[in-house]
């Protein structure tokens, strides 16, 4: 099929006159999950991981993808001519280097300007440059080769309420004027779906897992655009939005709007998140570049968000307790399915008051699949799980007060003294991350060494990133800040008050087992006034059978069992006798 699929996009390829096209996971707003209607790189590889870009040349095609996915994605494209090329380090353009090989002078290449930023268009018409290559941005080659190409998602759009989101879209639309004013700017152009949700207390459901709508908008000094199919807006939110002195108008009039910018109008832009094709528009603008205004705005909770946030871990943890202990009493009668899990899992929260969804698909590895980072079981095509070995879940939900983002692993048997051990330094590098007191103007690559050094003495490692930034709402993965090593963009974002970003350092074995544990942290104020601190709002036990004691210090042990005493607090009263009995079970001190 996926041969087939090639063949197609080939044949068209062929009568624009295009030697190669390279094809990214991403939308016109640079979303990291997409509508249907944008995964041409799934439907042309057959990989249907959320990172990664593809290259197709006349005679051969390429997958690049990070450590994420590498196990998932050779077993994805196994029946196909698409090879793979694993990425280790994010930063270096291999897929170009790549091209530049299959290419020679004179040769047209195609990446469709909507898709790509103007970071990334850039960083392509350099390398292209330097061999004479010739560059397409204005041909959408699915339009023809994909035939069955899903149409534009068309979800309602509802309020978040006030009693959410702590502040009114006036008073959002306010901040980002006064920042407008300091910057001497006229407007600002906001791309980023999740910013366009937050800053106008609206949400959708436009793409899966994620609670946003398709739009742009632009905010000037006295008013504001607002780019969207009007169809999914009610009545009382058109009038909400004209109260607001925001105008509606059609979500593809957004590149018209942008081209009747005169010399005499200043926009402001990020180049990280605004297409080419968009910016190709303001030929005639006086434009100005630096990081989206809302990003930083909504990345700091307010404290009417943090207490929704703290609510919703409470629900969230009801719901895991009943899926687990579920899952606990079922294996020692029968086999589940990861599938099955998964199911339960999202199941046990939609019967929380609030749910909106998953939000990401659920992680359940079982054994080997563990280690498989990004892994998704299918109904088909899943491990059984047994009353034995251990097993990886992380999963998340969102709700109308939060998002939620949690890792367990967890053993069904005696586990073997090196899976303890792998356990154990994973959950000192999460403790020794949770409890940090650190001086104002710390950024995540400033942090990231805390989780790993455990695991580093034992001389493991995970090349994953240790935290992400988290939306209240929205996205589950939320910029600008994150936990990673030097070279990743958001660890080097400086750390603020009412951040609420994930900590998750890991081990895995391919082909063995895989190990993550993973909570919410906020970031909030210390005792001597410059310094922060972390405060963990996961609300769920730890697996203490896993755990190798000898490896803990006494700080360590106190952590994890006042932890637990918090968890049995929060939770234990909520739930009937047979829960709460399981929850007491789980949350003993050690």
């Amino acid at each position: 099929m996926i041969n087939g699929r090639l063949q197609v996009l080939r044949d068209e390829m062929k009568k624009h006159g295009i030697a190669a096209c390279i094809i990214p996971s991403s939308d016109p707003h640079q979303s990291e999950y997409l509508a249907d209607h944008w995964k041409n790189r799934e439907w042309i590889t057959g990989f249907d991981g959320s990172a990664g870009l593809a290259v197709v040349t006349l005679e051969e095609a390429g997958l690049w993808t990070d450590s994420r996915y590498f196990l998932q994605a050779e077993t994805q494209l196994a029946n196909s001519t698409v090879e793979l090329h694993k990425i280790f380090d994010r930063h270096h353009p291999s897929h170009l280097d790549w091209l530049m090989e299959k290419v020679k002078p004179g040769d047209k290449v195609a990446a469709d300007g909507l898709l790509f930023s103007l970071n990334q268009m850039e960083r392509i018409q350099k390398k292209l440059e330097s061999k004479q290559i010739e560059l397409e941005t204005n041909v959408d080659l699915f339009k023809v080769a994909w035939k069955d190409r899903p149409n534009y998602p068309n979800a309602k759009i509802f309020e978040h309420e006030i009693k959410y989101a702590g502040e009114t879209r006036l008073e959002k639309l306010t901040k980002v004027r006064e920042a407008l004013i300091d910057k001497k700017v006229n407007s600002h152009l906001i791309s980023t779906l999740d910013d366009v949700a937050w800053l106008l207390n609206l949400r959708g459901s436009d793409i899966e897992c994620n609670p946003v709508f398709l739009a742009y908008v632009i905010v000037e000094k006295e008013k504001a655009f607002l780019f969207v199919d009007e169809s999914k807006l009610s009545d009382p939110i058109k009038a909400a939005l004209k109260a607001a002195q925001i105008e509606i108008k059609n979500y593809e009039d957004a590149k018209a709007h942008l081209s009747e910018l005169k010399e005499s109008d200043s926009i402001w832009i990020n180049k990280a998140s605004t297409s080419f094709k968009l910016y190709q528009e303001l030929e005639r603008a006086d434009v100005y570049f630096g990081k989206n205004i809302c990003q930083h705005l909504k990345s700091q909770k307010n404290e009417v968000e943090l207490k929704n946030f703290k609510d919703s871990m409470v629900n969230d943890g009801i719901a895991l307790t009943k899926a687990f202990c579920w899952l606990e009493k079922t294996v020692a009668e029968r086999g589940v399915s990861e599938y099955e899990f998964s199911e339960k899992l999202s199941a046990c929260r939609s019967e929380m008051e609030g749910y909106h969804g998953v939000s990401f698909y659920p992680i359940v590895g079982y054994n080997a699949n563990g280690a498989i980072i990004h892994y998704r079981p299918l109904e088909n095509n899943c491990a059984t799980i047994k009353n034995e070995g251990i097993l990886l879940c992380d999963s998340g939900g969102q709700y109308l007060n939060g998002t939620t983002d949690i890792t367990r692993t967890i053993t069904f048997d005696a586990p073997a003294a090196n899976i303890k051990n792998a356990y154990t330094r994973v959950l000192q590098g999460h403790i020794a991350l949770a409890s940090i007191i650190f001086p104002e103007n710390v950024s995540g690559n400033m942090l990231d060494v805390l989780a790993r050094k455990p695991l580093w003495e034992d001389q493991k490692n995970y090349l994953h990133g240790t935290g992400h930034g988290v939306g209240f709402f929205l996205n589950v993965h939320e910029g600008p800040q994150g936990i990673a090593t030097v070279n990743a963009g958001n660890a080097t974002t400086i750390f603020k008050e009412g951040m609420v970003t994930s900590n998750e350092p890991g081990y895995y074995e391919d082909g063995e087992y895989g190990i993550r544990i993973e909570n919410l942290i906020v970031c909030q104020k210390a005792s001597k006034e410059g310094f922060l601190k972390f405060e963990t709002i996961t609300l769920f036990p730890i697996d203490t059978r896993l755990i190798d004691k000898s490896l803990l210090s006494k700080t360590e042990i106190t952590w994890l069992n006042e932890y637990h005493k918090a968890v049995f607090e929060k939770l234990g009263p909520l739930l009937d006798q047979k829960h709460q009995d399981w929850l007491k079970d789980k949350c003993q001190s050690i």
